[in-house]
């Protein structure tokens, strides 16, 4: 009985201290993207709702080990860009991505009531560029193969489902030991230049047409939709430029530490900011 009853104080103890170390992160803010429909580095124009939910483990007080899950939505359209308005493509998807990242703060926020961070590691994502024709049936664009994915020599199809690199950085508020909000933008480097299914070249419009349907054609090429008198561009002349696109997740985060085990900034002397009575404050 002496020994369970150690047993369970233990495990009691240990769950305490873990859960001490952990924060429940919340976020909400926008998705964005860079490619051939939108060539800006960062801008709100076009940007949609985006929302994340996740879990942090402190390493140590400034260095946290973070998981999460973040969803939004992406668009671009011709329209919008002098240079391309006359190819007259546009395109829309949802973007769902886990991550796993490790983030470092420049000051221990039990001890500051502000710091800078940064971040960066791995994530799993999937999105599928959908678009809507002329009467507003919406189609999405990967099975169309709109530059000949699949039938042309080369030309391989893209995957919906891929790996990415997200890195960013922000600034962290604590309200409270266990209570944080903060403001971030995080980019995410790929490994594609298919996220708004335009990456090189015009396939011709027969083949094309042979192999994927007339959808697929009229989908491709746009331009004859603004009564311009343009016709499908000729086999091999530019689509898109050939650079990885970029999409990326930037705006409020909320993080909660679960209870377990009492103040920290409290609980220790010797800190920047410390009391004379050895229990440190928070400097702001």
């Amino acid at each position: 009985m002496k020994r369970l009853f150690i047993f369970i104080a233990f495990s009691v103890a240990s769950t305490a201290a873990f859960t001490q170390k952990v924060h429940v992160n919340t976020f909400l803010g926008i998705a964005n993207y860079q490619g051939d429909l939108q060539k800006s580095r960062f801008t709100f124009s076009q940007a949609r709702l985006a929302a994340g939910l996740g879990l942090s483990y402190e390493i140590t007080d400034q260095f946290l080990l973070r998981a999460g899950y973040m969803t939004g939505k992406i668009t671009g359209d011709d329209k919008l860009n002098n240079r391309t308005a006359i190819r007259n493509l546009n395109f829309t998807s949802n973007i769902s991505e886990g991550n796993l990242m490790g983030e470092y703060y420049f000051k221990n926020l039990y001890q500051y009531s502000l710091s800078p961070y940064v971040f960066a590691g791995v994530a799993i994502y999937h999105f599928d560029p959908y678009t809507e024709d002329s009467l507003g049936a919406k189609y999405f664009l990967e099975p169309l193969s709109t530059e000949g994915q699949g039938f042309v020599s080369g030309v391989n199809n893209y995957k919906l489902t891929q790996f990415s690199i997200p890195f960013g950085a922000g600034i962290k508020f604590a309200l409270s030991d266990n209570v944080r909000i903060g403001f971030e933008i995080g980019m995410r480097k790929l490994f594609t230049d298919y996220i708004d299914d335009i990456s090189t070249r015009y396939v011709d419009d027969d083949l094309l047409l042979a192999n994927r349907g007339a959808k697929a054609v009229e989908l491709a090429f746009r331009g004859d939709e603004l009564k311009n008198g343009l016709t499908y561009p000729a086999a091999g002349s530019q689509r898109g430029a050939k650079a990885k696109d970029v999409y990326y997740f930037s705006g409020i985060s909320l993080s909660f530490r679960l209870p377990g085990g009492g103040s920290k900034s409290l609980s220790a002397g010797g800190s920047k900011g410390g009391s004379k009575m050895g229990c440190p404050t928070r400097v702001y």
